[in-house]
């Protein structure tokens, strides 16, 4: 310390011999290293001057100036240091017995501690043998748990249980398989768990497979069932049909009122329209449990996503198959068996679609139905363009129609289905009409032209009453002999048949008001079929008068029973009766009709003509008039009475009156061709009186025929005469010019031709002709007449 002081008294005394420009550098660098600033310039300068001393000696002073400093602050805190010391050297003592004490207290605890820690040692050790024997038995715990879970998993493997297998694998896996103590058991467990999981799927897609097939068995039956169910409902709705029909019918012809009720019997079984139950049927053999626990195992698997798709492609197969239509088998027989298929499909996948929890959704299925539909609409197109049977037609057709009266209670659109029926009705009826062709033409070529003779009252059912063609309600005594031959009734029952068959084939087609399209096929029928075999029968199989009358018969017959058909057709298509009454046209056989009485008048006029052939026999200038008429007249009369005692028994009155009033008609203008023809060169009054007399004769038969005929059907069988009768009147006249005046030719003589009455005219002679000669008394009115004739004679030949 002393040598510091020395020195820092003589470092002033050698600044003082300083130069002032060291002072000075001296003091920049001193503020420079206190202010810490870079010493780099000083540094620089210093050798730049080349006196590295200078600075060397100006960093030395500043140190020992800084010595200084420090001195001065030891000096101000050595007291304090001093004290602190002292302090020290009295705590040392007292360490010194605290260290005796604590020496002291440690033997004291070693001795006393020894035992303990001995003991201490046996209970650490025990507790450690305690967890060793706790996590032993533990482990021995898990893996008894373990154990049981894997025989209970194999146990219901072993009995089929799959779903309670797979959750005890997953109990295992969760709750055990990462805590088991046992490696070994835990390597085979690893190993087979996957395992028995693949097992168990591939027992679970047999038993689905097995399913697959079955279900395909199961399908058809279960379709054929439920159309069977359909048309049992269909029959009973047509039974009930028919009974309204029976009683509406018993109603309308009774006098008396009717009183019925209509009873409806209740399905036997209630009113389950599925057919099963939720999981199965035993009564069809129906079970969808191996499908659902399929599905059930899969999703338990995390596989559901991919069993679904494995379904669906599975089942879109199977009803591909079902399209398949065998080429060896005739349609006509596989038909049933291919729509069952079909049906009973879509009846299963309409049950999995509401029961099976997602397994196929609403829009696979809608997507199966259009291609189940558009693959069908493609087989009955193709099986009817090849059909040339009405019937195979409407077979096919009706099995059709329940197939959509099924699937449509299961929400099936059917409506394309009906289309394509509805499309094919032209041909349908083409061909039921080529049938009827057939049997008419088969039934008219068996006809014998006889009455039908009826010998029990079933006959007179069948072939009367059930075709409405009795005239009266009693019912006559047997035998009984019809008015019709056997053609009547046998083509009623191709007509009604044929009505039977187009109802059958418009019902249930998706039309409900089908009236207009069956009768217009009945008039097609009747018009053209009916009434061109009738015609061809007429024109080529009628031989003699007998047969003429009894097809005028037979069309009367056929007229009563043409409102029965159209009756029947409204009846069982559902209409109204008055309705079908109001839209009823003329009577379609009125060709026939017409061609039968013509040909029978024609036969009548013909046999007529060989009796008037006799006219030529008359005395046209006879003396006197012949008494009780011509020859001629009385062999027509006997023909004519004989022809009506016949005819009456089997020829309506209409008929006979239009075909007598033909023939008397044919007469008339026989007497007057006569009177006109070359043969007749002249004629007296007495001639024309006998003349008159035949004509009366004839009307006297006409008359005569006035119980069968009402009054204004007598007056017009009369009226036939009218030409012969006014020509008569005429020539027997006193004013024959009164032929001229137009009212009274129009009340007399309108029946006419002026032509005719000029040439006859011109005939008659008066007596100086050797005319009229018997009348000499009265030659002045004769003359009279005469020359009123002659006046009318030149005045008809002016006008022409």
């Amino acid at each position: 310390m002393q040598s510091t002081r020395s020195r820092r008294k003589m470092a002033p005394a050698a600044a003082n011999g300083g130069e002032s420009g060291d002072k000075l550098e001296q003091l920049l660098l001193s503020s420079s290293i206190c202010n810490g600033e870079d010493l780099g310039p000083f540094v620089r300068k210093t050798f730049t001057s080349g006196r590295p001393e200078t600075l060397l000696h100006n960093l030395r002073h500043f140190a020992r100036s800084k010595e200084s400093e420090i001195e001065e602050v030891c000096k101000a805190h050595y007291q304090d240091f001093i004290l602190a010391v002292d302090d020290l050297r009295s705590l040392l003592s007292d360490v010194d017995s605290l260290k005796s004490s604590l020496y002291d207290s440690n033997s004291r605890l070693q001795s006393v501690a020894g035992p303990l820690l001995s003991s201490l040692d046996s209970f650490v050790e025990a507790q450690n043998v305690s967890k060793n024997v706790d996590l032993a038995l533990q482990s021995v715990t898990s893996c008894i748990k373990l154990m049981e879970l894997c025989s209970r998993a194999n146990h219901h493997l072993s009995n089929g249980s799959f779903y309670m297998a797979l959750k005890c694998l997953d109990s295992i896996e969760n709750e055990f398989q990462d805590k088991t103590p046992s490696s070994n058991l835990k390597r085979m467990l690893e190993r087979k768990i996957p395992e028995i999981r693949s097992h168990i799927e591939r027992k679970i897609s047999k038993e689905f497979g097995d399913w697959l097939v079955e279900i395909r068995v199961v399908s058809r039956n279960l379709g054929q069932l439920a159309i069977g169910q359909a048309s049992a409902a269909r029959q009973r709705e047509e039974d009930l049909r028919i009974k309204q029909r029976q009683a509406e019918e018993q109603s309308r012809l009774s006098l008396r009122d009717c009183v019925y009720a209509l009873e409806e019997e209740e399905d036997e079984g209630g009113e389950d329209n599925d057919g099963y139950s939720n999981g199965n049927n035993s009564l069809l053999g129906f079970d969808l449990t191996p499908l659902y626990r399929a599905f059930h195992i899969h999703q338990t698997l995390g596989l559901e996503d991919r069993f679904k798709q494995y379904y669906f492609e599975n089942r879109k197969l199977q009803l591909t198959s079902d399209f398949q239509v065998s080429s060896m088998t005739p349609f006509l027989e596989s038909h049933q068996t291919f729509f069952a298929q079909i049906a009973g499909f879509f009846i299963i996948e309409d049950r999995v679609l509401r029961t099976g929890g997602g397994l196929i959704s609403k829009m696979e299925v809608e997507n199966l139905w259009e291609t189940a539909v558009s693959k069908m609409c493609s087989v009955l197109e193709d099986q009817f363009s090849r059909m040339q049977t009405a019937n195979h037609l409407l077979l096919i057709k009706d099995y059709v129609s329940l197939l959509g009266v099924t699937l449509r209670t299961y929400g099936y659109p059917v409506d394309a289905l009906l289309d394509v029926l509805s499309k094919h009705r032209d041909k349908y009826h083409e061909l039921l009409l080529s049938d009827c062709q057939k049997q008419i033409a088969e039934a008219l070529a068996a006809d014998k032209f006889e009455q039908m003779l009826m010998k029990k009252e079933y006959e007179y059912s069948m072939n009367v009453l059930s075709f409405q063609l009795q005239t009266s309600d009693i019912i006559p005594a047997f035998p009984y002999v019809a008015p019709f031959s056997s053609t009547v009734p046998d083509c009623c029952r191709i007509v009604r048949s044929f009505i039977a068959d187009s109802v059958s084939f418009m019902s249930y087609g998706g039309q409900l008001d089908f009236y207009d399209v069956v009768k217009k096929y009945l008039d097609r029928l009747l018009s053209e079929v009916l009434d061109g075999a009738l015609l061809k029968l007429i024109g080529s199989s009628v031989h003699g008068v007998s047969q003429a009358m009894q097809v005028a018969a037979n069309m009367a017959v056929l007229e009563r029973a043409c409102d029965f058909f159209f009756r029947h057709a409204a009846q069982l298509s559902g209409i109204p009766l008055r309705m079908a009454e109001r839209g009823r046209r003329h009577f379609p056989l009125n060709k026939a009709r017409d061609a039968a009485e013509d040909m029978l008048s024609g036969m009548l006029k013909t046999k007529g003509d060989g009796f008037m052939a006799l006219i030529e026999n008359v005395n046209w200038m006879t003396d006197e008039p012949v008494q009780g008429g011509n020859e001629y007249v009385n062999e027509v009369i006997i023909y004519l009475e004989t022809l009506v005692s016949t005819a009456q028994q089997i020829l309506p009155p209409q008929v006979l009156k239009r075909v007598l009033q033909d023939v008397l008609s044919h007469i008339s203008e026989k007497i007057v061709g006569a009177l006109l023809g070359d043969s007749v060169k002249r004629f007296n009054v007495n001639a024309i009186i006998g003349i008159d007399i035949d004509i009366r004769l004839l009307e006297s038969f006409a008359d005569n025929l006035a119980p069968l005929f009402s009054e204004g059907d007598a007056n017009q069988l009369k009226n036939a005469l009218a030409e012969s009768r006014q020509l008569i009147n005429l020539l027997l006249s006193n004013h024959p010019e009164n032929f001229l005046n137009p009212v009274i030719r129009e009340r007399s003589y309108n029946a006419l031709d002026y032509r005719k009455v000029v040439t006859i005219s011109e005939k008659l002679r008066d007596p100086s002709d050797r005319l009229f000669g018997t009348f000499g008394s009265r030659g002045a009115k004769q003359n009279t007449k005469k020359k009123s004739l002659d006046s009318l004679i030149k005045r008809l030949k002016d006008v022409s």
